[in-house]
């Protein structure tokens, strides 16, 4: 039985693979998902779809010019209500107080228990 969670979430990530298991986990735990490899593409997203959009999670490190923590930041400004994960394989960054914040490598189940907050 699952619990409540965001029904649409947005997974940013430019490894394929990690991009992919993340968003079947979050697939199991009936989200719909949409996925992203650039910080550009997800902003696109977020303009159009932004209101709807309950989670997203994102990785630092992102294909194109831009990077997790610029997106987090667009993303807050834009959904105050979103619920944003960040993962990185590096150190802390600054980022929103309310950003939950994953080191790599991370327990699927570890990250799940924060999307159900």
């Amino acid at each position: 039985m699952h619990l409540d969670v965001p029904s649409l979430a947005l997974v940013v990530e430019d490894d394929p693979l990690q991009r992919e298991v993340l968003s079947d986990a979050l697939k199991q735990e009936n989200l719909d998902v949409i996925q992203c490899e650039s910080a550009e593409a997800a902003e696109l997203v977020i303009a159009r779809a932004g209101i709807e959009l309950t989670l997203m999670v994102t990785d630092v490190e992102l294909a194109g010019q831009g990077n997790g923590i610029d997106l987090a930041t667009f993303a807050r400004q834009c959904c105050p209500h979103l619920r944003i994960i960040v993962v990185s394989g590096a150190g802390r960054a600054t980022l929103p107080s309310d950003v939950c914040v994953f080191a790599k490598p991370y327990r699927i189940s570890d990250l799940l228990q924060a999307v159900h907050g």
